[in-house]
């Protein structure tokens, strides 16, 4: 699995970053996908990077601010993230609290049920629009890749949530009737 480190590396190579520029680009666009990575993990992960040499702190005068900390990658921390990115990535592993939910939707009322999977289908659609709507004129490949790949996955749940919502529902209804 990749660690906050790289993926802090992984940002820094597209450019100079403050923390809360790298902590934006964990909740928008392409890298979005990746990670939930807080201010919790960054600045920690951003202080062994330091401490490693793999990047390097430009400080920034602020205009009748506090100073703003900006982080560049050095060269090596470009070896670290190529040798990252060289690696067997591992299994993907899908942690969703939807998925959950579902599982056990037969002891759900089943309009509940309907409505978290209504929700769940409207919120891919949403996505899907969002990514329509605005893409990255500066992506590179890879991202570009990975934002069509995001989308596909996100078209087919919603169809796939849609053509089979019905008999989810008239499952859970048996089994809450047997369970009576």
């Amino acid at each position: 699995m990749i660690d906050v480190k790289t993926l802090c590396l992984g940002v820094l190579s597209r450019g100079d970053a403050s923390g809360y520029e790298i902590r934006k680009a964990f909740d928008e666009g392409a890298l979005s996908h990746f990670s939930d990575a807080g201010f919790g993990s960054i600045y920690p992960a951003l202080k062994r990077l330091l401490e490693d040499g793999h990047i390097q702190l430009l400080p920034q005068e602020g205009e009748g601010r506090p100073d703003k900390k900006v982080y560049r990658i050095t060269p090596a921390g470009r070896s670290a993230l190529y040798q990252a990115l060289a690696r067997q990535p591992s299994p993907d592993k899908l942690r969703s609290d939807f998925m959950f939910i579902v599982s056990f939707g037969h002891l759900l009322p089943p309009r509940h049920l309907d409505r978290v999977v209504g929700d769940r289908i409207s919120y891919f659609r949403r996505l899907v629009e969002q990514m329509d709507r605005t893409p990255d004129a500066h992506a590179s490949p890879g991202e570009r890749f990975v934002d069509g790949l995001s989308r596909a996955l996100y078209v087919a749940a919603a169809d796939y949530l849609e053509k089979n919502r019905t008999s989810l529902l008239d499952a859970g209804l048996q089994t809450s009737r047997v369970a009576e």
